[in-house]
């Protein structure tokens, strides 16, 4: 959307304060969920398929999925709301749109895998715990952010998208191989789910403004037209869904796992330096400052109580949603109350049944042409992250070891099979031991070989081939 100067003065763009008239801030609000919307609801999508229901109508599960989907989008709408108007301690008071996390499918998927609806007790028992855990960190964020350098979270980064870039594979292809579908990788699915990687990178590289930033959403939306007129959509469930529903505590009940409360406690500092990202990102394009201690501290509070609240009634972690911050930076935009709006807008979504019925007749191959340009954007991401890195010996040798064990240990999970149930789940993801030594690895090493640059090892290494 195309900013004019009936909005309001520089002065009063950059304050978060301000109160834009109505016909003004509710279209902007919009915007911000149509370019969060997608990203919001996938994971949700994802946990259930990993955990063997939801996908297709004569599921007897198939509700389930639709109350997960709603719950992605009435929380996020909830824990927009904790970062705009904030309470006490709790909320940046900042226009940050919180969302369903990514950074936790690689540990939720391996706690669900396979075992039905039933499993969702023991996950969410790690999102309460995980995301009260993460609300804490809000008291010392400041001083954990040392033992978190760029060569650490772009590493953390760069195995989340490593981890889900076979679900988006997986997903355009027709759905998982053990579901024993024979048209499982069928043309018809690879052409749909082509079509949505061409239409969101033709969008995203040669149009501006709203049409480029929601291009994974536009993008969906004509693949899965392209689905229904190959007779691919099926609406018998939207009908069938309720006109309105609300919240259910304990809704998939709660099962203590050591397992899940680990692994969603270690993300949540992931999740943590990903929020200081966000909030600083936001107060520098916005406002053209940096963000305060208060500011950050709040965030993080938001971003673990939202958690809290969204896993007590079935909701996924929350976090913020970096998309969002590049359109404040587009927009020029800094109010809260225009994100307060769209806030509204989601929660007003999330309790109306039918919305998520709607979004479950996606067909699978249209959301994995869409996944697959949004999981490679955060192996991307990281990438990016890691570019900041200055590659010597020591730097090279820490990333080397953590990203093999890492990522080893999450190709061939069988290589612990004989560890007890809780490691092996949190090993497996190949994102926490990943993390892990980084972290031990860079706290330990010493930094007096930070001498020996990449240039040198190069050469050593091109020696070598010229000997061979």
């Amino acid at each position: 959307m195309a900013l004019d100067s009936a909005i309001g003065t520089p002065e009063q763009l950059r304050d978060p304060d301000y109160v834009p008239a109505l016909t003004q801030a509710i279209p902007l609000g919009i915007q911000h969920v149509l370019a969060m919307f997608v990203s919001n609801v996938t994971p949700a999508i994802i946990v259930c398929g990993a955990a063997g229901f939801g996908f297709g109508s004569n599921s007897p599960d198939f509700p389930q999925m639709i109350y997960m989907i709603q719950m992605s989008m009435f929380f996020a709408g909830v824990a927009t709301l904790f970062q705009t108007i904030g309470f006490g301690p709790v909320g940046a008071r900042l226009p940050i749109v919180q969302g369903t996390s990514f950074a936790f499918l690689p540990i939720m998927i391996p706690l669900v895998a396979g075992k039905g609806v039933d499993a969702m007790a023991v996950l969410f028992c790690g999102v309460l715990v995980g995301g009260i855990f993460h609300a804490l960190l809000g008291t010392v964020i400041g001083k954990i952010r040392f033992a978190l350098p760029p060569l650490v979270t772009g590493l953390v980064v760069l195995m989340i998208g490593l981890a889900l870039v076979k679900v988006g594979i997986q997903y355009a292809a027709g759905g998982v191989p053990a579901m024993g579908k024979p048209e499982f990788g069928s043309l018809q699915n690879w052409s749909v789910a082509l079509v949505v990687v061409i239409v969101t990178l033709g969008l995203k590289f040669f149009t501006r403004g709203m049409l480029s930033i929601a291009a994974v959403l536009i993008g969906i939306l004509v693949g899965y037209a392209v689905a229904y007129m190959m007779g691919m959509v099926s609406f018998v469930n939207v009908g069938r869904a309720a006109l309105f529903t609300v919240p259910d505590p304990l809704h998939f009940g709660f099962e203590f796992s050591i397992a899940a409360i680990i692994g969603f406690c270690l993300m949540a500092f992931v999740s943590a330096v990903e929020t200081v990202g966000d909030v600083s990102g936001i107060t520098k394009g916005g406002a053209q400052r940096e963000a305060t201690s208060k500011e950050i501290s709040g965030a993080t509070y938001a971003d673990g109580l939202g958690s809290a609240v969204a896993g007590l009634f079935g909701g996924l972690p929350n976090t913020s949603f970096s998309q969002n911050v590049g359109l404040i930076a587009m927009t020029g935009v800094m109010s809260r109350r225009v994100v307060t709006y769209g806030a509204i807008f989601l929660i007003f979504c999330g309790l109306i049944p039918k919305v998520g019925a709607i979004i479950s007749t996606v067909p699978i191959v249209v959301l994995g042409g869409g996944v697959i340009v949004m999981f490679g954007m955060v192996c991307a991401a990281g990438v990016s992250m890691l570019s900041d890195v200055n590659w010597n010996r020591r730097n090279m040798v820490i990333f080397a070891v953590s990203l093999s064990v890492g990522l080893g240990l999450q190709l061939v999970p069988e290589a612990l099979q004989h560890l007890p149930q809780t490691p092996r789940v949190l090993l497996t993801s190949g994102l926490l031991p990943a993390a892990f030594l980084a972290i031990i690895l860079n706290l330990l090493l010493p930094d007096d070989i930070d001498n020996v640059q990449t240039e040198e090892i190069s050469g050593g290494m091109a020696g070598h081939k010229n000997d061979a």
